[in-house]
């Protein structure tokens, strides 16, 4: 019988596929360029739309939490390049463009290198807000970097004016679009860092295109920025225009106009909250000066201010009957210390350390005597016991066994004991050590006892 062919469900094949579309390289991150049709933004904020070509289309989704940072608002019939991954919507076994990032068309290989350059900063740091400096909140002098002959730099010198013209100005010129612009803004911004006369610095010029922003894109720019020790404010474009300038800096404006306000507080302002300050401190002034005076005139008309001496006597009174309650006290208190110091001292007395001492010393002297007779008893005790070791060691003493007529015979090395004749051959040389001396002996003759002890 055939093996049955596996059978899935419509739900598992769409999920295989797209989990080979996911694992696709690259149809994991992919551009692509077409028109925007059947364009709906969703209360929800997702963006949905067709994007096509003369030949084909294809459907396609923008969550909200990518086309919040879209530098520009999708039309129907919108050309744009869009980046993003290809999958598959289960539910309707369609597959889906999933776009991440989206630039009108004409922009090309520039969007692309800004979005590198972009990321590439990000990832080290650059864009952090922590790393990020305070803008002072009364500046001495204020540095501005961009086109002499821009309207920004006109812009920005009015705003200065009219908002706080006690403020010192310090324009360094630059080029601010072209090949020489991002050279030339970096220039500025190391010079104004050695001047140090500055304490903001305001770098930017008016809106344009991609490419006339795009000395703010350079990487040189981003990087002169960040390594700035004056706090920079970055006013490049309009509302809508973003560069690399602007993520880096330590402040973003929308326009050179809006730098100018972020740069310094508004001199009428600060002279209507001064004049707002004064009002509230004479206001609380007069109230507390009022406050005071009242006080005082209700401590004049107290009775006590009105008739002093009747206070007098009353508080003379009262400290008699105090004097009198402490030193009646008094006298309870002493009667009690000496009551107590008398039943201390009686207790001590059975405490006292001669006495204790003498105690001591006559359980000394018992204890010693008593030491004295149990070591005298111990010492006869082992003195008896020694000799009688000493008597049963002599009797077990070879030598003594040999005083009474026994001897030992050992080989010619005198190494081993011979104890039967077998150990032995004619002509052996032995030697027999007896109680007094010693025997050099050569066997002549050899007779074996029998077993019942016959010869």
């Amino acid at each position: 019988m055939a093996n049955q062919p596996r059978i899935y469900s419509v739900k598992e094949l769409n999920r295989y596929i797209k989990m080979m579309l996911e694992a696709d390289t690259l149809l994991g991150d992919v551009w692509i360029r077409g028109e925007i049709s059947n364009f709906t933004h969703h209360s929800s904020g997702h963006m949905y739309f067709t994007l096509k070509d003369k030949d084909s289309r294809v459907k396609c989704i923008m969550f909200a939490s990518y086309n919040q940072r879209l530098p520009f608002i999708p039309r129907e019939g919108t050309k744009v390049i869009a980046r993003g991954n290809v999958s598959v919507y289960e539910r309707d076994g369609n597959y889906q463009f999933y776009v991440t990032a989206m630039q009108p068309d004409g922009i090309g290989s520039l969007y692309l290198a800004y979005e590198q350059l972009k990321g590439k900063l990000e990832a080290e740091g650059l864009f952090a807000q922590e790393r990020k400096k305070p803008i002072p909140r009364f500046p001495k002098a204020i540095g501005v970097i961009t086109s002499p002959t821009g309207a920004a730099v006109k812009d920005v010198m009015i705003t200065l004016q009219r908002r706080f013209p006690s403020v010192p100005v310090y324009l360094y010129p630059v080029l601010v679009q072209g090949t020489g612009a991002a050279p030339s803004i970096v220039k500025a911004i190391e010079a104004m860092n050695r001047f140090g006369k500055a304490d903001v610095l305001i770098v930017g010029r008016g809106g344009g295109s991609l490419e006339e922003l795009w000395a703010f894109n350079e990487e040189t720019v981003a990087r002169s920025i960040a390594a700035s020790h004056i706090p920079v404010i970055s006013a490049v474009g309009h509302e809508t225009d973003f560069t690399i300038a602007d993520f880096v800096a330590d402040l973003r404006a929308a326009t050179p106009t809006a730098a100018a306000e972020l740069a310094v507080p508004h001199i009428e302002e600060l002279k209507g909250q001064f004049k707002r300050e004064k009002q509230r401190l004479e206001q609380a002034m007069r109230y507390r000066v009022r406050t005071r005076q009242e006080q005082l005139h209700r401590l004049k008309r107290s009775p006590f201010f009105m008739y002093p001496r009747k206070y007098m006597l009353d508080q003379a009174q009262r400290l008699d009957r105090l004097t009198e309650q402490l030193e009646d006290r008094m006298r309870r208190l002493s009667g009690k210390s000496a009551a107590s110091l008398s039943r201390l001292q009686t207790q001590l007395a059975g405490h006292h350390p001669g006495e204790r001492i003498a105690f001591a010393a006559k359980e000394v002297q018992s204890m010693s005597r008593s030491l004295e007779a149990a070591m005298t008893a111990l010492i006869k005790n082992n003195r008896t016991k020694l000799h009688g070791t000493i008597r049963q060691l002599d009797a077990l003493s070879p030598l003594k066994v040999m005083s009474r007529g026994y001897s030992l015979v050992y080989d010619e090395s005198e190494k081993k004991l011979i104890k039967s004749v077998q150990d032995l051959q004619l002509g052996d040389v032995v030697k027999v050590k007896v109680a007094d001396g010693q025997l050099d002996c050569q066997v002549w003759a050899l007779k074996e006892d029998s077993i019942d002890g016959n010869r």
